[in-house]
């Protein structure tokens, strides 16, 4: 399985904070927001990730998050000079992509749950062609709307309705085989000049091989991509974070909780970050002689739930 962080784009929602850097650069509370859809690919134990930005903002990125190994993963990058739509990402990263099956997630997606891991793992176990994810919202009118029956198998989909036939939104994270980049080539290009993710997934549909996986009431699905959700999103980060002691999307934790650094590295990375909170934070897990016992004090922790399910 490859993975793929659709990272580029203008920025203009978020202007001017935008105007000089990549918004998937900007701070969601205490940490880049490119690490919240870094955590939920690495989480689902996918190591070999291209990430996909502008020419002007490629340095940045590489600038922060070098080759991968840091975080015991494999980074790809790739310029996106012009955005012709969420499709494009796969046929420019059809060589990377090869006959693996592939995830996408936008950059600017954050998603969070009790037992958020478990259900990503398990779409990514049994995906046969291709999974999107549901999740329910107030104003489906604004999305693409995703219906489907009682086995979750999808109906129709409809990219922003005036009459939505269902309440499910498609999130910002996708599933495919590797047939994505072919099918990708022959989409046309939508009024707004670009080509529709929702046209990919009909495609899918009309050989009946797109599937639905429904994030239920206990989950987040946050798109980070105006001053609004961007502020409600480093609220919602902050007060979880406050509350239950652990760190969403710390990339340096995950890493070492799925073995791919020691305890030693980990220690390292937080000394050298130690007149912050996140530093310090790695510093005390690194610190943590019984982990076993950690673990389950602290069972609820999703960052974790892939672990403890092994």
């Amino acid at each position: 399985m490859k993975g793929i962080v659709l990272a580029g784009g203008s920025g203009t929602r978020l202007a001017p904070s935008t105007n000089g850097v990549n918004k998937h650069l900007l701070n969601v509370y205490d940490k880049p927001m490119i690490y919240y859809p870094l955590s939920v690919l690495m989480l689902g134990g996918i190591k070999d990730i291209l990430i996909i930005s502008t020419p002007e903002d490629m340095p940045r990125f590489k600038e922060m998050l070098g080759d991968g190994s840091a975080f015991g993963i494999r980074l790809q990058y790739m310029e996106q000079k012009h955005p012709d739509g969420i499709p494009e990402a796969f046929i420019m990263a059809e060589d990377f992509i090869g006959y693996d099956d592939v995830t996408l997630i936008l950059g600017d997606n954050i998603f969070y749950g009790q037992g958020f891991t478990t259900l990503f793992r398990n779409a990514l176990r049994n995906h046969k062609n291709a999974t999107i994810f549901g999740s329910r919202v107030k104003d489906p009118e604004r999305f693409g709307v995703v219906e489907f029956d009682d086995n979750q198998k999808v109906i129709s989909l409809e990219e922003k309705p005036e009459d939505p036939k269902s309440d499910f939104a498609a999130a910002g994270l996708y599933i495919y085989d590797y047939r994505a980049a072919r099918i990708a080539k022959q989409l046309p290009y939508s009024e707004r000049g670009e080509t529709e993710i929702t046209d990919l997934n009909k495609e899918y549909l009309k050989g009946n091989q797109l599937d639905v996986q429904l994030l239920g009431r206990g989950f987040a699905w946050m798109d980070a991509g105006t001053h609004e959700s961007l502020f409600e999103a480093a609220e919602f980060v902050k007060i979880t974070q406050q509350r239950q002691g652990f760190k969403i999307a710390c990339l340096e934790e995950i890493a070492y909780y799925m073995g791919y650094i020691s305890r030693h590295t980990l220690y390292e990375k937080g000394e050298g970050m130690k007149k912050t909170d996140y530093g310090q934070y790695l510093m005390e897990i690194a610190n943590r002689k019984h982990t076993e016992q950690y673990w389950e004090s602290i069972d609820k922790n999703p960052l974790l739930e892939l672990v403890q399910n092994e």
